[in-house]
């Protein structure tokens, strides 16, 4: 199978899905007029597959009959529903500070070795979706059993993992992503709530960038050529929420290199979704997992899906952890006295419950009522 991905004048040029080892001159060629189609049904659910849907877990065949496309439109701009639901994900400092939407398209954005994979398995196991598409796309082989047994604990209940592993071609990486969300959106048009987690944009990104740097596209801010960043929201926009039908949640993990934040693809991402969650290696170091960075996060629908009581707590929280961020040396020297501003004593004060709330273990689920009831209790 081979995609065909430059037109010159009476002469097209094709990439492979797979690797052009074996194939030489005078090979025939046959032209497939019908489009890239996957088969997708409920038969995919609790199964391993790759991005034609062909399963790779070893328990027999999938007998789905209906066929989608993979490239799609995004749903159009007015029949797109307002996102007025809470979505809960079971991790408290999302719960509670970064509170996310049934349609809403989230960012995770940490560097390696942070704890995506851990949060994702949190996220993955704790949500309130009836369905759950998991698609890793460029990660290492050995990640995907890893993330199977550990983060989701094995169990694959209504829940589909479309792989294709940093060994695949460029193309299988780049059409991985599109065929995980044409699953999605099959079970969205049912009315399903699905949730979608993709891990990593910047692999999917690095994928096009092969592509279009051997067709002879500019590269552009580190190496990336423009057809990598127009990708981005062809794929982001088709999650959200469908007026008559059900929603796609997504949460999209970028890998910043370095920890930096400018990196082209991050910062394309940030201006496309509707919130980013950032993980901070400096957290890891104070033993706070998940190291969610509160103060360098964002929900932009959070204020129009919460009670006036959360938000209130939720303001008052971020500014009480900002006081403490902000006079940390001089408290850890004992430069401050007590009684000099009311709101640092009482940040003081309530500072192991802060972190506290922070703080969850990797099995540990809460729900979207327990996690907002906590807060208030803290902040009052």
């Amino acid at each position: 199978m081979g995609m065909v991905t430059e037109l010159e004048g009476n002469r097209f040029y094709i990439t492979p899905f797979s690797f052009v080892e074996g194939f030489k001159t005078k090979d025939k060629v046959y032209l497939d007029q019908s489009g890239l189609y996957i088969p997708v049904g409920k038969d995919l659910l609790g199964r391993v597959v790759d991005p034609f849907m062909r399963p790779i877990d070893s328990k027999g065949i999938i007998n789905c009959t209906k066929q989608e496309p993979i490239i799609k439109q995004p749903i159009p701009a007015l029949k797109r529903g307002i996102i007025d639901e809470v979505f809960s994900v079971g991790v408290k400092s999302i719960d509670g500070l970064l509170t996310c939407g049934k349609g809403q398209k989230l960012g995770i954005f940490a560097g390696s070795g942070v704890g995506k994979s851990t949060l994702m398995g949190m996220i993955t196991r704790g949500s309130s979706a009836t369905i759950k598409v998991v698609a890793l796309i460029g990660e290492r082989g050995r990640e995907v059993p890893e993330f199977i047994e550990k983060n989701l604990g094995g169990d694959l209940t209504n829940t589909v993992i479309v792989v294709a592993t940093s060994d695949d071609s460029p193309l299988m990486r780049k059409y991985g992503a599109f065929a995980a969300m044409s699953v999605a959106e099959y079970f969205k048009d049912m009315g399903e709530d699905v949730l979608f987690i993709m891990d990593s944009v910047t692999r999917f990104a690095m994928a096009q960038r092969e592509i279009g740097l051997a067709l002879g596209e500019p590269p552009t801010s580190k190496g990336y050529p423009p057809s990598s960043l127009t990708l981005l929201p062809q794929l982001m926009e088709r999650a959200g929420k469908e007026e008559g039908k059900g929603s796609i949640t997504a949460f999209f993990t970028v890998l910043i290199e370095g920890d930096d934040m400018s990196d082209p693809i991050a910062d394309q991402s940030r201006s496309i979704l509707d919130g980013h969650i950032v993980l901070s290696r400096e957290l890891t170091d104070f033993g706070i997992y998940p190291p969610v960075h509160i103060l360098n996060s964002a929900s932009r629908v959070m204020n129009d899906i919460i009670s006036d009581e959360h938000k209130k707590a939720a303001i008052k929280f971020r500014k009480l952890y900002t006081l403490l961020k902000e006079n940390e040396m001089l408290i850890r020297i004992g430069a401050y006295t007590k009684g000099t501003d009311k709101e640092l004593d009482e940040a003081i004060d309530k500072k192991e419950q802060i972190e506290e709330f922070l703080i969850q273990d990797a099995d540990e689920n809460l729900t979207f009522e327990e996690s907002v009831k906590k807060l208030i209790e803290i902040m009052n």
